[in-house]
C-alpha cells in the first residue's frame, strides 16, 4: 500500500470538522446584511470566500440562498437572468417566525393562551392597544373575511 500523504478530508467520517448546522446560512445573512443592497449569489460567493476557509461552489451558495428564501428570511427580485436577495427586516422576520410556531402549535387557543402568559407587562399592553386598535384594522392585522376570535370574545364578555 503507497503512502501518497495525508487522507483528503471526508466531511462524512466521524469527527470530521464540520461547520455547525446553520453556520453558512447564518454567514450568508451576515454578508447580506453587511452589503446592505441586494447580491447575486456569485456576489455573496466572492465575499464569502474572504471570511471562510475553503473555497465554496456556486451551486452551494445558490442552494443556500434559495433556502433561505424559502425560509422568509430573504426576499429576491430578478435582476436580468439572476435574482439578487436582500435580508427580510428583523420584526417582519420575527412576525414571520411567530406565525409559523402557531401554525405548527396544534392546538392553537392553547399556543396563543400560553405565549400571551408569557408576556411582560409592557409588551401585555402594547398586544392589548394593538388588539384594541384592530377594530378598526389599521395595522392589518386581522382578516376581514374571518369574524373568528374577536367575535367570540365579544360574545363571552
Amino acid at each position: 500500500m503507497r503512502d501518497d500523504g495525508p487522507p483528503a478530508r471526508d466531511d462524512t467520517a466521524p469527527g470530521a470538522a464540520r461547520r455547525p448546522a446553520g453556520a453558512l446560512e447564518a454567514e450568508v445573512l451576515a454578508v447580506l446584511q453587511a452589503a446592505r443592497r441586494p447580491l447575486s449569489p456569485g456576489q455573496v460567493r466572492q465575499r464569502l470566500a474572504a471570511r471562510l476557509p475553503g473555497e465554496l461552489s456556486y451551486s452551494t451558495v445558490v442552494t443556500i440562498m434559495s433556502r433561505l428564501h424559502a425560509k422568509g428570511l430573504l426576499a429576491r427580485e430578478r435582476s436580468g437572468r439572476a435574482f439578487t436577495y436582500t435580508p427580510v427586516d428583523e420584526a417582519n422576520l420575527a412576525a414571520s417566525r411567530m406565525s409559523q410556531a402557531l401554525d405548527a402549535g396544534g392546538n392553537r387557543d392553547a399556543v396563543l393562551t400560553r405565549f400571551a402568559s408569557g408576556l411582560s407587562g409592557r409588551d401585555a399592553k402594547l398586544l392589548r392597544r394593538l388588539l384594541a386598535a384592530g377594530q378598526a384594522d389599521p395595522a392589518g392585522l386581522g382578516d376581514p373575511g374571518d369574524p373568528g376570535d374577536g367575535a367570540r370574545e365579544r360574545e363571552g364578555e
